[in-house]
């Protein structure tokens, strides 16, 4: 009950899915918890459920795509709590469309959030921690390991966040700071944002069993299945591990 004690923990996207999921072990585990997204009522809700289990947790509306915003949540956090030890760069949407059928104008808008909300969270993260250490976590894909043909620009955002990764642990270590950064690549994991991709192809149980049959444990991962990978790159246990990928996806890149 207690393996980040104390830490302070902000976790973008935390409203729903992978993130509320992120934010409530966090907080199960002693974590002081800063949650944001653009979903104000829903990341409302998981800051009064974390606070209701007894936990510690603040709300915070924040556009990952809005350098901006970075600052001014960064900010805040550090006079609340006066420090920041955990990132989790969740935020992300989804697409479906091929490389011949996307637009640039939706590349764009997909790269904003996916990539660079990434990159903001780690260079406001590093500034942030350089002096005290820390973790940065971010939210990859088996999508950012392996193709997919129906999916490019979100390939390609998950491709750049698992290098912008190494990169950043790269710096961290010869700069000397003592922050770790690491990605996290689940497989098809049941969350509002695959359901409603379902529902968008017109079927949606058929959509999940045709999602299953690519894992070979034959079924989907569940929000809390990530949250606990989360939360190891968290806490100290995983103190030597920094520029890594942990995959979390029922054997799908196995395969």
């Amino acid at each position: 009950m207690a393996r980040v004690k104390d830490k302070v923990a902000l976790v973008t996207g935390g409203a729903m899915g992978i993130g509320a999921a992120c934010c409530t072990l966090l907080g199960r585990e002693g974590a002081r918890v800063v949650v944001t997204d653009v979903d104000v009522k829903a990341g409302e809700a998981v800051a009064e459920e974390i606070r209701a289990a007894g936990g510690e947790a603040v709300f915070f509306r924040h556009d990952v795509s809005a350098e901006a915003e970075w600052s001014d949540v960064i900010a805040k956090t550090l006079e609340r709590y006066g420090g920041l030890d955990v990132v989790v760069n969740n935020a992300g949407i989804g697409a479906t469309t091929t490389v011949e059928a996307d637009t640039l104008e939706g590349w764009r808008r997909l790269l904003s959030v996916n990539l660079d909300g990434v990159f903001l969270g780690t260079k406001y993260g590093i500034e942030a921690m350089k002096e005290r250490g820390g973790s940065i976590i971010n939210m990859s894909s088996v999508l950012g390991l392996v193709g997919d043909a129906g999916t490019a620009s979100y390939c390609a955002s998950k491709g750049g966040v698992r290098l912008l990764t190494k990169s950043a642990a790269l710096h961290c270590a010869k700069q000397g700071y003592d922050i770790r950064v690491n990605s996290v690549h689940p497989g098809y994991i049941w969350t509002p944002m695959v359901e409603n991709a379902m529902k968008a192809r017109g079927d949606v149980e058929g959509g999940r069993a045709y999602l299953e049959s690519l894992h070979p444990v034959g079924r989907l991962g569940e929000p809390e299945d990530v949250a606990y990978g989360v939360l190891y790159l968290a806490s100290d246990e995983s103190k030597f591990v920094t520029g890594a990928e942990l995959v979390i996806d029922g054997g799908y890149t196995a395969q």
